[in-house]
Parts: structure tokens; C-alpha cells; sequence
């Protein structure tokens, strides 16, 4: 091995020589699973990181489990008032030191290799985000791969419109680019911020991802995008008419089809067969309208097996 080759790896493991890392955790009231996502910070092999713990005005145990851990690495937050998710992240970015800004929700968690893969993406200064696949695990403990596509690489904004790929447990974004953006997370909107804070920075940067799963999502059935499932499809819809202007039209369609079909899947699990017959009339044939037919006699707990993010 070559000498720089090992003064390379020697760098990669002394704290001293890493970038800091800001993890953004919010939190409101997230006691049952937060041990478990701290653990997955604190055993990353990459060491160089700092923990915003933004309390939300929480009433469980949370500040207490977290002032539990005694590292200087560890930054507690208490807000003044309680907030919407983006308008906490927001803030609690504010308060972070590092080079780098990640997040993870007090119910999820990481793969301890996790840093330690993306960080060497950032030595290309253009590099603004890197991201990587996931799982997706249940309450039972089954896990199965959220993308089985390879994910794109570059710059990424027409992929990302054809098909959104980026969970926001997965990312890493340099700070300065995200600094220099006019709007940072879009405090209106309660389930797609990361959405449209990824999308405006793929127009500007470029993003590497890794195809490795580098985390876990737990679906525990309290979500937000499963609880407000309604909200998400009303907020997608304020999404797509505000950026028209930045689509064509294929892509106008595909996001339309998109959040039609998201509609007939809330209307068929929820037993609103009326709005389901109401949008396959409002269709033009076509495969769109052939799945949705299939769906619409497929039985409720089929559906609810196979679509996870309605699972509770």
C-alpha cells in the first residue's frame, strides 16, 4: 500500500483530522426508540460529530434520556416555543458547528459505517449532498430495501421529479450550500420539506449517492406520512402548482399521476369507493388506469401488506 494511501486511512480515523459532523436531531416526545437512535450515532466508526438535540417542547422522558449521556459532543436545545418539523430543523441547524449538517429522528437509526462511507465523497468541492439507500424496518422487526433501482448520481433534479429517491435519514449536505439558499426548509409544510429542500438544492449541486443501505427507518405506524396522509397529498398539491414554471410538461404529468394515484390508495384503504370510481372516470386509459382497477378489487388488507407506508 502506498504511503499516502495509509496516511489517507490513518487521517480517516483520528477525530482531530475529520470535518465535524452535525446531526440534527429532532425530537418531540420520542422516548421508546430514542436510546436506540443515539446508540446508532455513538457507535458511528467515524468519531468527529457533534448531536443539536432540538426539544420540541416534549413531556416524556426524552431530555431526560438524552441528558443522560455524558459527552461534550452532545448539545441539548429546549425550545422557546413548540413548532412545525421543518421550522425545528431550521433552528436547530442554527445552533450546529459543523461542516457537515445530517439528520436523525429520535425513531431511527444508522449503520455505524454510515459517516464514515459518505464523508470522503465531500473531497470534490462541488459535491453538495450525498445520500444513500435505506431499510425500512417494522415494528416486528422485518426490513426490506426502500429503493431497488440504482440510485442517481450528479446532478439530479430531472431524476429526482421522475422519481424522488433521497430519505432525508440518509443524507449528509455541506453546510455552506445550504447556508447560501434564500429559503432553507419550507416551515408551511408539515411532511414534504425535505422534498422540496432536496429538489432546490439538485438544481444547484451535485449529489452522490451510495447503493448501499447506510439506515433504518422504523414504520411504527405514527409517522406523519402515514397519520396525515391527507396533508401530505394537499401539501404536494401546493408543491406542483408553485413550480410549474421550473416543468415541463411530462413532468407536469408524472408528478400529477403520482399524487392521483397516492389518492386512490388513501380513498381505497380508507372505503371511499365512490372518490375511487369518481378519479378512474377522470383517467385516461392507460396503464395508470389498469392499476388502479386492480386496486380497487384487490382486498384492503392485501393492500395494506403491500404498501408499508399504511401500516400501523
Amino acid at each position: 500500500m502506498a504511503l499516502n494511501q495509509q496516511l489517507n486511512i490513518m487521517q480517516s480515523k483520528n477525530p482531530n483530522t475529520q470535518p465535524l459532523v452535525s446531526v440534527i436531531m429532532n425530537c418531540y416526545n420520542g422516548e421508546e426508540y430514542l436510546n436506540e437512535s443515539i446508540q446508532s450515532i455513538v457507535q458511528q466508526n467515524y468519531k468527529n460529530w457533534e448531536i443539536i438535540f432540538w426539544d420540541n417542547q416534549s413531556t416524556d422522558n426524552s431530555a431526560k434520556i438524552f441528558k443522560s449521556y455524558q459527552d461534550k459532543r452532545f448539545k441539548y436545545f429546549y425550545a422557546s416555543s413548540h413548532t412545525t418539523l421543518y421550522k425545528a430543523r431550521n433552528l436547530a441547524i442554527e445552533k450546529s458547528e459543523g461542516e457537515f449538517i445530517s439528520f436523525l429522528d429520535t425513531d431511527d437509526t444508522w449503520s455505524k459505517q454510515k459517516l464514515e462511507i459518505q464523508i470522503p465523497y465531500f473531497n470534490n468541492a462541488d459535491v453538495g449532498v450525498v445520500f444513500s439507500n435505506l431499510w425500512v424496518q417494522s415494528k416486528k422487526g422485518k426490513k426490506k430495501l426502500y429503493i431497488k433501482k440504482k440510485l442517481p448520481r450528479g446532478k439530479i433534479y430531472n431524476e429526482l421529479i421522475n422519481s424522488y429517491t433521497v430519505g432525508i435519514l440518509t443524507s449528509v449536505i455541506r453546510k455552506i450550500f445550504y447556508t447560501k439558499l434564500q429559503k432553507k426548509f419550507d416551515d408551511r409544510f408539515l411532511i414534504i420539506g425535505d422534498f422540496d429542500l432536496f429538489l432546490r438544492l439538485s438544481k444547484m449541486y451535485i449529489f452522490e449517492s451510495i447503493q448501499k443501505p447506510l439506515a433504518f427507518y422504523r414504520l411504527h405506524g405514527k409517522n406523519l406520512s402515514i397519520v396525515r396522509k391527507e396533508r401530505e397529498i394537499q401539501e404536494f398539491e401546493i408543491w406542483l402548482k408553485e413550480n410549474k414554471s421550473n416543468l415541463d410538461d411530462y413532468q407536469m404529468k408524472k408528478l400529477q399521476k403520482n399524487i392521483d394515484y397516492r389518492k386512490f390508495i388513501n380513498h381505497k384503504i380508507d372505503g371511499k369507493y365512490k372518490e375511487c370510481i369518481h378519479i378512474l372516470f377522470h383517467s385516461q386509459i392507460s396503464l395508470f388506469n389498469i392499476k388502479n382497477l386492480i386496486i380497487l378489487f384487490t382486498p384492503t388488507v392485501i393492500l395494506k401488506q403491500l404498501f408499508w407506508f399504511y401500516k400501523d
